[in-house]
């Protein structure tokens, strides 16, 4: 029999969610379906009971995704189904695993798998934002162990004030969208991008982002409850050795942290040396028993040089590297480094590198987004690539992974609204790490920053990023916050907070926190001491290059863009494409037309200035309206026994009778000498009121014979 129990969440604001399990995926070991208005989603768990041999990290897998029919469309392609995930799907994805992760117990090793699925939507909500609330839920009714509940929200501010939820269309009037994720104590995760806000407006939506998340995590409690799930399963997913653990860290400890304390700023030097210890641990060891225990053995002396790093930071100040807690690695900088590009830099931070260029393209050069929910075109694109060799790796780059779509997006809107309204160029950035040790997400935006100016985009304001990481004691008595943050501080460390920003606020942020019990006090502070790092990053980004280039390259396209009325828009394009494909043909240009507001926005791209002013005058021809008495020069198109016909304007055709062509006689065409191709300069002597016709005269534009003059008199005074 089917008994479903279900729990709603009131929003405040006359919205409710439903959470309801027990009726859909029984067989899973959690599965809850979540409704928003017409949206739903299912979220479904299933862990394995026993952990893979040698597996000693949470092998957790969360899949989103989006049914076409959910919104009643059908998937584009010849196969006509949903096929590989989307940036939306992957990026959803990205944002729920981040929370859920730390949450796992540390010895907890089963295969996890999270799969939440979109199976009704109407376009009005935005299904990102229940899709962390969805798979806390299933892991709530499982037997899953699981150190939440969670819950994911959105907020956003519109007209000062802030939202829940907020729907696609209110968000678009949006100046902070962030989204939060948190238990009931602790603010997990944030991502989002804003219009330059300071810190205190940052944190202020933070914390209303979490007021709501309390209430769903509180239900998810009465939900667990009511279910009968709040014992979770008993596992044994490892064997400790605590002598040898014990053993491990009497030997290995102080060389550890006097490896932590040489301040060697060479990331592979310390790396081996780091090495060397266990290496020489496990020499020291019986070979058989070695061969036995080394898994375990790398185990503990992972954890003997967390905390030797921990401490060293915490009691001496002194980090990995030498630096101070503030202190920012050395940084350089250049611009123009590739001829090719239409833009493009070298940022330097420490060991980290990117290398960024600048591609600027037509209205045809535009992103196609064909999702389930969103079907627009998006004219800034940012690319963020990190090969292999960047950390000295020896293996193949097997296509884009998800990091590199999350990395790049975080980049993408740190820079994107910094872009004039209006610009009529399609941007696509390309960030290729070349080296990295920390951070370079934020070295992205920073030669993404450079790349543009260099490109001569006038950008409304240069942007810089930092990484900040913290460093925290046992019950947070004691606590460092490190600015700039290396590879292996973001490792063993506590938090990664990107903020990104302009001289006047905050652009984006993206913050990821793997402890419990950090205060507001303390997110404040790090904010605080991140735009100070910003602020030193930006003075070297401006010593490079103070401003955009005044002009862009010379091999870059040229655009000009003008408006029509939409009823001319046909006309430009002619039947078939024929006049607009000839347009093209005979200036070099490429022309693109649509119609927004019900005007005609023609763009014309060039890479030079003769073929746009060639282009623009044919399309001023064919939009300029005819008049009566003009003088056109336009070509013989056709030639019959009365005429011929004239094509005086593009698109426009006049007949020229034979009787105006000149002031003597002309019995036939033949006689005429006009020909088919050529060209002719004619009078407009009327437009037909009723049909539009236009008639043309060359006669009109001779002078009168004076036999004629007299002829003509006479005949009017024999007439009086």
């Amino acid at each position: 029999m089917i008994n479903p129990i279900k729990k709603t969440i009131d929003l405040g604001d006359g919205r409710t969610i439903t959470i309801e399990t027990g009726k859909l995926a029984k067989q899973a070991d959690g599965a809850v379906e979540v409704r928003m208005g017409n949206t739903m989603l299912l979220a479904t768990v299933v862990s394995a009971q026993e952990a893979g041999e040698g597996v000693d990290f949470m092998p957790l897998q969360v899949e989103y995704k989006e049914k076409y029919s959910a919104y009643g469309r059908f998937p584009g392609g010849f196969t006509k189904r949903e096929g590989r995930a989307s940036d939306y799907e992957i990026l959803t994805a990205r944002l729920v695993d981040r929370v859920l992760r730390p949450l796992f117990p540390d010895n907890y090793h089963a295969d996890t798998f999270v799969n939440i699925i979109m199976f009704s939507s109407d376009g009005h909500d935005m299904p990102d934002a229940l899709a962390g609330l969805a798979a806390s839920a299933a892991l709530a009714v499982s037997d899953i162990p699981f150190n939440g509940p969670i819950s994911e929200v959105r907020v956003a501010r519109i007209d000062g004030q802030f939202k829940i939820n907020p729907t696609f269309e209110e968000l678009e009037k949006a100046d902070i969208d962030i989204m939060v994720g948190a238990t009931m104590e602790n603010i997990m995760m944030v991502e989002g991008e804003m219009d330059e806000v300071s810190e205190a407006e940052l944190l202020e939506a933070m914390k209303v982002a979490h007021e709501a998340i309390k209430k769903q995590c509180q239900v998810q409690i009465e939900l667990a409850e009511a279910v009968g799930s709040t014992v979770k399963r008993t596992y044994c997913h490892e064997v400790n050795d605590e002598e040898l653990r014990k053993d491990v860290w009497e030997k290995c400890y102080d060389k550890a942290y006097a490896i932590a304390q040489s301040g060697n700023a060479n990331k592979h030097a310390r790396s081996e040396a780091f090495e060397a210890i266990v290496t020489e641990y496990l020499a020291g060891m019986d070979a058989e028993a070695a061969a036995e225990k080394e898994a375990l053995v790398k185990r503990y002396y992972h954890d003997v040089e967390k905390e030797a790093v921990r401490r060293c930071i915490l009691d001496e100040g002194k980090r990995l590297d030498g630096r101070t807690t503030t202190q920012i690695r050395p940084i350089w900088c250049e611009v123009d480094y590739l001829p090719g590009p239409h833009g493009s830099a070298v940022f330097t931070r420490g060991e980290t590198q990117s290398l960024s260029t600048v591609t600027l393209g037509t209205k045809l050069d535009e992103k196609i987004v064909d999702d389930v929910l969103d079907q627009t075109r998006e004219r800034f694109l940012l690319h963020y690539n990190f090969p292999p060799f960047s950390t000295g790796e020896a293996k193949a780059q097997r296509g884009v992974g998800r990091r590199e779509i999350g990395h790049g997006n975080l980049a993408n809107r740190a820079l994107k609204r910094m872009i004039p309204k209006d610009y009529p160029y399609v941007i696509r950035i390309v960030s290729d790490i070349l080296e990295s040790n920390g951070s370079s997400s934020m070295a992205t935006v920073c030669a993404g920053t450079l790349a543009l100016m260099d490109a001569g985009v006038k950008i409304k304001k240069p942007v810089s990023g930092i990484a900040m990481g913290l460093i925290t004691d046992k019950d947070n008595v004691k606590f460092a916050i490190l600015s700039d943050i290396l590879g292996d501080e973001d490792h063993l460390g506590d938090m990664d907070f990107k903020v990104t920003g302009t001289k006047d606020g905050i652009t984006a942020t993206q913050m990821d926190i793997k402890v419990d019990g950090l205060s507001y006090e303390v997110l404040e502070k790090a904010l605080a001491q991140a735009r100070e790092g910003r602020m030193h990053i930006l003075g070297k980004i401006l010593e490079t290059i103070p401003e955009p280039r005044p002009d862009m390259k010379p091999h870059a396209p040229r655009i000009e863009t003008l408006t029509i009325p939409k009823d001319m828009i046909g006309a430009v394009i002619g039947p078939g494409g024929k006049i607009i494909q000839g347009i093209q043909e005979a200036t070099g240009a490429v022309v693109t037309i649509e119609e927004v507001d019900n005007i005609g926005r023609i763009e014309i791209a060039a890479p030079c200035r003769e073929s746009i002013d060639a282009a623009l005058s044919r399309i001023k021809g064919i939009v300029a309206v005819p008049e009566e008495g003009e003088v056109y020069t336009g070509k013989v198109k056709s030639i019959l026994a009365f005429g011929a016909f004239i094509e005086f304007m593009p698109g426009k055709d006049g007949l020229l009778h034979i009787s105006e062509i000149s002031w003597d006689r002309i019995e036939s065409m033949e006689q005429s000498g006009i020909k088919e191709g050529d060209e002719v300069t004619v009078k407009l002597i009327e437009i037909d009121k009723k049909t539009g016709k236009f008639r043309l005269s060359m006669k009109a534009l001779q002078p009168r014979p004076e036999r004629q003059d007299k002829r003509d008199r006479s005949k009017k005074e024999n007439k009086d």
